[in-house]
């Protein structure tokens, strides 16, 4: 077990996506891993339960968000959703603890 070093940042998109769209959502979340990672991106993953869709992405600190967030004209994320007619919320949270096993 290891604990995540202190400064870490998670990024939460979420989204109601219609039904007919599920498909393409996944379809570019997966087209989305096959491309270059900006720096500093440590996991990425697509999660769905009760009708809510969410991206959630682990950064090694605030400055590699800020990064990301300045080297593009929109994240990636947020305009995922927004391609398949979704309205996306994004919070932003510090990890102040954490285990991988």
């Amino acid at each position: 077990m290891a604990r995540s070093p202190r400064g870490h940042v998670l990024t939460e998109v979420r989204a109601t996506v219609d039904p007919s769209r599920h498909e393409a959502l996944v379809a570019g979340f997966e087209a989305l891993l096959a491309e270059s990672r900006p720096d500093g991106l440590l996991r990425t993953e697509l999660l769905y339960g009760d009708g809510e869709w969410r991206i959630q992405t682990l950064w090694r600190g605030r400055e590699a968000l800020a990064a990301m967030r300045s080297s593009t004209a929109e994240p990636a994320a947020p305009k995922l959703f927004r391609s398949v007619g979704a309205h996306p919320e994004l919070t932003i949270m510090e990890v102040r603890a954490s285990m991988e096993v």
